[in-house]
């Protein structure tokens, strides 16, 4: 079978404990209340824990928020878990992940402005970001408009937007974290290929 109509482990399992999670979650609303205040991510309360700053990609708001989230990982991290293989793959996910929400933090302690945060969302923004130096020229059937885009050209410009939308403290949205989780990947891709690990 074609490859591309398969999922590699690594980003089944990511998708099978996320939405295991979020149904978990919904399904029993007092089991919700716990793992949020043990699991999302605290930035300047009295929740806070150092480890939230794995756990809170596990945990998503409402159901498009897991849906998109574990679709860009599916279309975007089938193709990079092949070809960085599966615990380069795993390692870099988490980079991005972690890595988001430390800049996201680190943001909001600075504004001293305490907030909550959950979401796969930095490490996806990450895998979109490889994707794009990896295979810049590849083309991209963008939702909202649907237009084809090439993916270097979308890497930019959604970057760009969620940086003016961040510094605009536009939305309930973690702005700083999308383009903390695309800084960090960019930096890893980077150290890897002056270690000769991968080549673009």
């Amino acid at each position: 079978m074609n490859r591309y109509f398969q999922t590699p482990p690594v980003v089944k399992n990511l998708i099978i404990i996320n939405v295991l999670i979020f149904l978990a979650m919904t399904l029993l609303p007092s089991l919700r209340l716990v793992v949020n205040e043990y699991c999302a991510l605290w930035v300047g309360l009295p929740s806070f824990r150092s480890y939230q700053f794995v756990t809170y990609m596990f945990l998503h708001a409402n159901f498009e928020h897991v849906f998109f989230n574990m679709f860009a990982l599916w279309m975007f991290g089938r193709t990079l878990e092949y070809e960085l293989g599966s615990k380069r793959f795993l390692i870099f996910y988490m980079v991005c992940g972690v890595g988001a929400a430390l800049i996201q933090a680190a943001i909001a302690w600075a504004l001293h402005e305490p907030m909550m945060l959950v979401g796969a969302s930095g490490a996806v923004m990450g895998l979109l970001l490889a994707f794009g130096v990896l295979h810049p020229n590849a083309v991209i059937m963008l939702l909202f408009p649907p237009i084809p885009m090439k993916a270097k050209w979308f890497v930019i410009i959604y970057g760009i937007i969620e940086l003016l939308l961040g510094w605009r403290g536009v939305g309930n949205v973690a702005h700083f974290a999308h383009v903390g989780g695309m800084l960090w990947g960019f930096l890893l891709l980077l150290w890897w290929k002056r270690r000769g690990i991968i080549h673009f």
